[in-house]
């Protein structure tokens, strides 16, 4: 993905099928993509998106100049066949366009260009807020991906990252590489819901 520390494609195994792992490893829109999908759905489900997106736009990888200029009806129906890209395929088809068209705005079209030059955590974490769709956790849990398995390590990103930074913590996608370490992770995230509910449930 972020080719600079070895002139590789890192690897990844997120999506826990090996052609759209491929595409997150290489392709550093793709792993955007992912990360905003990656809500009320199974996170599989959410980091293979990218590559079925891209098949269905006729690519074997996605561009952000293309998305972002695409029919926004047309753009949506790509989300609703079937199988559909997400439980809700036209709100994440409008976040995803969305996305594209900041980075047009902001960054060229070039999602690593928002990481690439970040000299602090900090300022990462400022950056990955900034994305239309990102909110704090979701710029936080991809500042660990990009950190842990990606090679991205601007001074400081442990601590901008929060508790998702922590070494050998199994707490989000971060953390994912292979099944175990999703079934740790799913765990986690069961577990957190619970205390959750519980802690409403006594309020």
């Amino acid at each position: 993905m972020t080719k600079s520390d070895n002139g590789k494609a890192h690897t990844l195994r997120i999506a826990q099928e090996p052609d759209a792992d491929a595409l997150l490893g290489s392709s550093p829109l793709a792993a955007l993509v992912g990360m905003l999908l990656d809500q009320q759905v199974p996170m599989e489900w959410a980091f293979t998106g990218p590559l079925t997106l891209a098949r269905r736009m006729g690519s074997d990888d996605l561009d952000a100049r293309a998305i972002a200029a695409y029919d926004p009806e047309a753009f949506t129906g790509l989300f609703t066949e079937k199988p559909a890209l997400h439980r809700y395929p036209g709100s994440m088809a409008k976040r995803v366009q969305q996305l594209c068209q900041f980075l047009v705005a902001e960054y060229d079209g070039r999602a690593e260009a928002v990481w690439a030059d970040a000299a602090t955590g900090a300022e990462l974490l400022k950056r990955l807020n900034a994305l239309p769709g990102f909110g704090t956790q979701k710029a936080q849990i991809f500042l660990a991906l990009l950190g842990k398995q990606l090679g991205v390590r601007p001074t400081g990103w442990r601590e901008a990252a929060g508790a998702y930074g922590e070494k050998g913590s199994h707490r989000s996608v971060a953390d994912i590489t292979g099944p175990e370490s999703l079934a740790e992770v799913r765990a986690h995230k069961q577990q957190a819901k619970a205390a959750a509910k519980a802690a409403g449930g006594s309020g």
